[in-house]
């Protein structure tokens, strides 16, 4: 369950924040300038960082002024660093911390920055993700973007904020080909802020600059950036490292400037070793799950009858139809696999239900699609998944017939009682798993 949402007074304003884990030292979150602390346990990646954060420490997260369940403010009366910091004091104060480490990605370091330059006495060290100390480029910052772009990319965020990619489209353009993955942070993003609201703190960051005031930070420092940033590239971070005494600099691959995208074990072992002294041994997450494979059956000799154009759009409306049954069984989509999907759902009956709705999808338009289940404990690796489990879940699709949904023994075995039919399809081999596997055809 998530930890309950508490409010702390600053000044005359209610600044929503949470508590999680009970490690010997304080972390503060601070993700980015926007967040919704009810709202982040909803989407995964964003809860899997937290609860890694909190497994060594006593992690403190909140939303500003102007931002998710904390008090709004009006567009004309923006919310200054200023302010934000005042906002961090007085959770900080509500939650009984005298002194915490700060952590934070891309914009939301202007705060971090400033309040540990400013109240050195209570930030007892400094995490900096993918930062920034000014975005706009100028003659003594030939690094920043350029400012005749600043105006049309304000109107681009405004357009899609929370509904057509967003922040995303900046910080992490490849997730968007994540469809689930996608709409889970713009459903975030919308509760989070307003996209009036984002474009007025947007414009006010690309206006910021805390340059002069690097020098002052006087707290261990350590700057993370992603080699390939998609937005903020590692330039950003050094930058800040040659001016802030005694920082430390670490560059990670990746592209994506989230603190939550992609495999993020490297970059919480960083983190914790950077915090504690001690670096964790890396323990793959890893969860119950069924796993499910489909693909379309002569879809090659398909395409070249229909043609190019024809065979798009057919392909297109069929993984619409595969992301409506996903949502209606509570799915996960991992990803797109040539002509296929692999996902992943935390019940077999939801699962095998779903195969049967794509199935008769997929019929519907004069095709078949065969699909496999098998369920077992799987990794999670960023978006993706790995295990012996989604192996297994492959090689039974690759045996099964067109228009027929394929189990192993353990879907059947734990799908008991829930109505559905099975038949046996006897002993066979998988290719590249150990053993003999019994398995059956789901019967709708």
């Amino acid at each position: 369950m998530p930890p309950q949402t508490r409010y702390a007074r600053s000044g005359d304003l209610h600044i929503a924040y949470q508590t999680l884990g009970d490690g010997p030292r304080d972390l503060v979150l601070v993700d980015q300038w926007f967040s919704n602390v009810d709202a982040a346990w909803e989407f995964p990646p964003l809860a899997r960082l937290m609860t890694q954060l909190a497994s060594f420490s006593r992690l403190i997260v909140f939303d500003k002024r102007g931002t998710g369940l904390s008090d709004p403010v009006a567009l004309d009366a923006l919310p200054t660093i200023e302010g934000w910091g005042d906002d961090l004091r007085a959770v900080l104060d509500a939650v009984g911390s005298e002194r915490a480490a700060l952590m934070s990605g891309v914009g939301a370091s202007y705060v971090t920055l400033v309040f540990a330059a400013t109240h050195p006495a209570r930030t007892s060290a400094l995490v900096l993700v993918d930062p920034y100390a000014r975005f706009a480029r100028a003659p003594d910052y030939p690094i920043g973007m350029p400012v005749d772009r600043l105006p049309e990319d304000l109107e681009r965020l405004r357009a899609s904020w929370g509904v057509d990619g967003g922040t995303m489209t900046f910080l992490a353009p490849n997730l968007l080909a994540n469809r689930t993955l996608a709409a889970q942070y713009l459903r975030y993003e919308r509760q989070s802020a307003s996209p009036g609201a984002a474009r007025a703190m947007i414009s006010a960051l690309y206006e910021s600059d805390v340059r002069d005031i690097l020098p002052a930070i006087q707290v261990p420092t350590l700057v993370i950036s992603h080699s390939q940033g998609a937005r903020i590239g590692p330039a950003h971070g050094r930058y800040i490292v040659e001016r802030v005494p005694g920082a430390r600099f670490v560059e990670l691959p990746g592209s994506e400037n989230y603190v939550w995208a992609g495999d993020i074990q490297p970059l919480t072992a960083e983190v914790e070793e950077f915090l504690t002294g001690v670096r964790p041994v890396a323990e793959p997450d890893r969860v119950l799950a069924t796993v499910l494979f489909t693909d379309l059956v002569g879809s090659t000799a398909r395409a070249a009858e229909l043609g190019d154009a024809e065979w798009r759009r057919l392909l297109g409306e069929h993984e619409q139809e595969v992301r409506t049954a996903l949502e209606r069984f509570r799915g996960h989509e991992v990803k797109t696999t040539g002509d296929g999907f692999l996902a992943t759902f935390d019940g077999p009956a939801r699962a095998v239900r779903c195969a049967f709705a794509i199935r008769d999808a997929v019929a519907s338009h004069g095709m078949a699609v065969r699909a496999g289940l098998h369920t077992g404990e799987i990794e999670l690796t960023g978006t993706d998944v790995a295990g012996i489990a989604v192996h297994i879940a492959a090689r039974i699709c690759a045996l099964a017939g067109p228009g027929e949904v394929l189990v192993s023994s353990t879907v059947k075995d734990l799908a008991a009682g829930a109505g559905l039919a099975f038949e046996t399809r006897g002993t066979q081999s998988l290719k590249g798993v150990p053993g003999e596997w019994v398995l059956f055809e789901a019967a709708s």
